[in-house]
């Protein structure tokens, strides 16, 4: 636990506990069989070779020691039950209205509880975003947030570019990804994120390039000889592979969110979708579905679905899964949603804005939920005692 987090734990016992107010009904159970996904985890082999060979890697604790933004404390203002701690981003990205962050995960979904959820050294919450044309603009690109939350390093983080290789292994480049980035999951060495109309893409959190951070913002790629640039990004991360979703019922998946399971070794995600009226958004009631991963950690080339459901809420924008349990977070509600199968849902207050959920396992103290909030000027990244919300 980190110096910050100690000290908001204290804070804590300052909120009252949420009132939960028993649901009229909860999710029914789905063909888990309709739901399927093929994967590939090679499809850029060849050319993210070239790359790696052209610009060289920078290791996890390499980015981290040349973290160069300082994350600020929750304000005082930031009011949440069952607080344990949290972090905003600096006043730039606090207030930049062309970036906005999505996804959640740690490196405490990547390796467990061993050794303080350290990857690579560092214990970290990883924070995915997607990036307009200006305030109003179309999605452009995505990237990722890397955040120290441990007591031996800085307060810092460093932000790295998604990024689609393209070319040959003998004229290798990449290209931006310009997808919501709204749900993102980690685990082992690869990062999922999630691809809303496809799936998901697989990321290699080894194989962080290196880049110029040279010419002009608008830049991104082969330049001349090895020089590449990344919008003035230092580090870039390829996409690997490619999570292709399918369904035999209805219409297809659309991912809005996605988050790791570690006790099934599996992904589940959720939708967002209306009742009624939404013109960006499907019409429809949503569903949840968990893909479980192979023996070896990673999907197979065909992984049917282990459990699917469909939900009675709306406007989700987050989902996690422990034990059993399940967690739905309704940003156009403000609600966070508990349910286990056999037993009643529970409907809890929750933030304005919020995301992504991310479920962090603790060996010594209490298991949390991690959230983040992603309305301009508001961006609090936070954490909850789980057991707050429905857990027990």
């Amino acid at each position: 636990m980190t110096k910050a987090a100690l000290a908001a734990g204290v804070l804590a016992g300052l909120f009252a506990a949420p009132t939960a107010a028993q649901a009229a009904a909860g999710p029914t159970t789905l063909t888990a069989s309709q739901y399927t996904l093929a994967a590939n985890y090679n499809q850029f082999d060849a050319v993210n070779s070239a790359l790696v060979s052209t610009l060289g890697t920078a290791a996890v604790h390499t980015v981290m020691e040349n973290a160069n933004h300082d994350r600020t404390a929750l304000p005082s203002s930031f009011s949440v039950a069952g607080l344990s701690g949290g972090f905003r981003f600096d006043s730039g990205d606090n207030s930049d209205c062309s970036n906005y962050p999505q996804g959640i995960t740690t490196s405490r979904d990547a390796v467990g509880t061993a050794n303080s959820g350290n990857y690579d050294g560092h214990q970290l919450v990883l924070v995915s975003w997607y990036t307009k044309d200006g305030c109003d603009g179309a999605q452009q690109r995505s990237r990722i947030t890397l955040v120290d939350w441990d007591a031996t390093y800085p307060n810092a983080y460093r932000k790295v570019l998604l990024v689609e290789p393209t070319g040959t292994a003998a004229a290798p480049d990449f290209k931006d990804i310009p997808i919501h980035a709204g749900g993102v999951s980690w685990y082992g060495d690869y990062l999922y994120v999630a691809d809303t109309g496809k799936g998901m893409r697989v990321f290699d959190m080894r194989k962080i390039l290196k880049t110029d951070t040279g010419g002009t913002a608008d830049q991104i790629g082969h330049q001349s000889g090895s020089t590449y640039y990344a919008h003035n990004y230092a580090y870039v991360l390829p996409q690997v592979g490619t999570i292709t979703s399918k369904t035999t019922s209805g219409t297809n998946l659309a991912w809005s969110s996605i988050s790791l399971d570690r006790v099934s070794k599996s992904i589940v995600m959720t939708e967002y979708t209306c009742s009624s009226g939404c013109t960006d958004y499907p019409n429809r009631a949503p569903r949840a579905i968990r893909y479980p991963f192979d023996s070896t950690g990673v999907f197979a080339a065909t992984t049917t679905a282990s459990q699917a459901l469909q939900l009675p809420w709306y406007k989700l924008n987050g989902v996690a899964s422990h034990n059993g349990r399940w967690w739905f977070n309704s940003s156009g509600q403000k609600q966070l949603y508990y349910w286990k199968p056999g037993a009643s849902s529970s409907t809890f207050a929750w933030v304005s804005g919020g995301e992504s959920i991310s479920y962090w396992e603790d060996a010594t103290a209490a298991d949390l939920l991690w959230s983040l909030q992603e309305g301009v000027g508001n961006r609090n990244v936070f954490a909850v005692t789980q057991a707050t919300y429905g857990g027990g």
